[in-house]
């Protein structure tokens, strides 16, 4: 997870699986506490199965903000499309990315 100036920004990658699970849990957690819009970046996903869904689902339900998924590759989008949650989210194609800009990191001892 990354904090950005004004949104917050979890990038996936590799397979998103119950593996995964506990990361996926505090990633919510820390993306919620921040209070920005959460954007995740999808690119690098080359499988996702329901342990993904759920927390795709779990994010769009407890931000204040709609959550917004960036650069979907098929298998994922397929998932969205079946599971409806696709609904629940805003899909961001990759030329419609703004551009992220994060927060540096506190530096005072």
């Amino acid at each position: 997870m990354i904090v950005g100036v004004d949104t917050t920004r979890i990038v996936l990658s590799g397979e998103v699986d119950a593996d995964l699970g506990p990361e996926l849990h505090e990633a919510t957690t820390e993306a919620e506490n921040a209070g920005l819009p959460i954007e995740v970046d999808a690119h690098h996903v080359t499988f996702m199965d329901s342990s993904g869904v759920a927390f795709l689902a779990r994010l769009s339900i407890r931000s204040q903000h709609r959550v917004r998924l960036l650069r979907v590759p098929p298998t994922v989008r397929f998932l969205l499309e079946v599971t409806r949650i696709g609904e629940l989210l805003d899909v961001v194609e990759e030329s419609d990315e703004r551009e992220f800009q994060p927060v540096a990191p506190d530096t005072t001892p």
